[in-house]
């Protein structure tokens, strides 16, 4: 009987010096057009991380595009980053952040408290075995590896069921192959059985939403986007600080690292098998409840109030950080996060940044003339691009690109973002 993983010692990773710079990877020659989905467990605290691998599985078509199967964008908290053994190069990799990242940086995880958290990596089914590497940012922004299992994608363990046959599939738009359109899929949280048709009608009002934004509404052809249903047995979500609790199929919950207003989900493999049924390159959940609030990580998923009158815009915020790895440029409000963006260090997304270099900021080519680095904003300024100090929950040493633009609390995405949400459709729909 064959085992399903084994355990590499890290050294081994110092054979494997394939790099992003690497060509083009022909598809064909080493995936099937499926999916691999890998789920694994992260524990630790802000001294110490363990990952442990849970169940993999083979799923539906591959969504992602086979002629852009390296990522480029070095954004993320961490990498994957697979090698086909065989002949030793790097075939695929992808960044991402996750709640365990965040988590780390609280108080709780500072004096020692460990947490666990259920994760997914989603890459494209190889045809023969592979090194699984995941890599970690330290301080200074550099990746380490972290974890490193070697996977037969012939072993028997490998879970092959097919989709959830009860769950409902809503086709909003279908513009072509899943294979070259950002595949979006909407999934229902706290929905019950009779309410169908208001989830459809959320999807269709929220597509509405997101659209009406660049550089989103000029590319709407670029996109598939489905809405899929599994009925939760009470409608509504968790809200702790309110001591009201509902029994839905994503376990959401409002107060996420202690912050009242951040919702995440706490049933990640569900979500993922929910997903399934569908191609889909990026998630966003749908949370029936009126409570104001959302959350948003980096190639993971983001979830916003459906019956909140500000979700039509929290929508497309927590979109930006979902699918773009844009980060939060507001600077005032309360947060969970000690030291998420260390003195001295250049974050690694692309709308704020350090300023260590004045002379040079990240977004030189996309500013308006003329204007002093760091800018002092006045009402002449408005809606120009320049160097604000302010960005990234830190009101000194830390800047953003425009005053109040959406991933602040504004009402649209400034040039630099525009430019980084541009990329990654390209990524997926070029």
């Amino acid at each position: 009987m064959k085992r399903l993983i084994l355990l590499v010692p890290m050294i081994i990773f110092l054979t494997y010096p394939a790099t992003f710079g690497q060509g083009n990877i022909a598809f064909d020659d080493y995936f099937i057009d499926r999916t691999m989905r890998i789920d694994f467990f992260m524990t630790g605290n802000a001294r110490e991380e363990v990952i442990t691998l849970d169940r993999i599985y083979q799923q539906g078509v591959w969504a992602g595009n086979p002629d852009r199967l390296l990522d480029h964008f070095n954004n993320g908290a961490y990498y994957i980053k697979v090698y086909d053994i065989a002949t030793n190069n790097l075939i695929f990799s992808r960044g991402f952040s996750c709640i365990f990242f965040e988590y780390r940086t609280t108080d709780p995880a500072h004096i020692g408290v460990k947490k666990t958290y259920h994760e997914s990596a989603l890459i494209p089914y190889p045809k023969r075995p592979v090194l699984f590497v995941m890599e970690v940012r330290d301080k200074l922004n550099i990746l380490h590896p972290t974890f490193i299992q070697k996977i037969d994608p012939e072993d028997i363990s490998i879970i092959k069921e097919s989709a959830h046959t009860d769950d409902r599939i809503y086709q909003a738009l279908v513009s072509g192959d899943p294979h070259y359109k950002v595949d979006l899929a909407f999934i229902a949280e706290g929905y019950t059985i009779d309410q169908w048709d208001k989830f459809k009608n959320d999807v269709d009002r929220y597509i509405e939403a997101l659209f009406e934004y660049e550089p989103f509404q000029s590319r709407k052809d670029k996109f598939n986007i489905y809405g899929v249903f599994r009925p939760s047995a009470e409608a509504g979500v968790d809200q702790p600080t309110r001591d009201s609790f509902k029994n839905t199929v994503l376990d959401a919950s409002f107060n996420a690292l202690d912050t009242p207003r951040y919702m995440l989900l706490n049933n990640n493999q569900v979500l993922r098998d929910i997903a399934a049924a569908v191609p889909y390159d990026t998630l966003a959940v749908i949370a029936n409840t009126e409570r104001y609030g959302g959350g948003g990580i980096y190639n993971d998923y983001c979830v916003f109030a459906a019956d909140n009158r500000r979700s039509l815009q929290t929508c497309p915020h927590e979109f930006g950080h979902s699918f773009g790895g844009l980060a939060d440029e507001y600077f005032s409000s309360r947060v969970a996060y000690n030291d998420m963006y260390p003195k001295g260090v250049e974050p690694t997304e692309a709308n704020i940044t350090a300023l260590l270099d004045p002379a040079n900021p990240k977004w030189k080519h996309l500013m308006d003339p003329g204007l002093e680095i760091p800018t002092i904003y006045n009402d002449s300024l408005k809606g120009k691009i320049g160097v604000f100090e302010g960005a990234g929950y830190a009101a000194k040493g830390l800047y953003r690109p425009m005053n109040n633009c959406i991933m602040r609390s504004g009402s649209i995405f400034c040039r630099v973002c525009q430019n980084a949400l541009i990329q990654v459709i390209d990524f997926y729909a070029n």
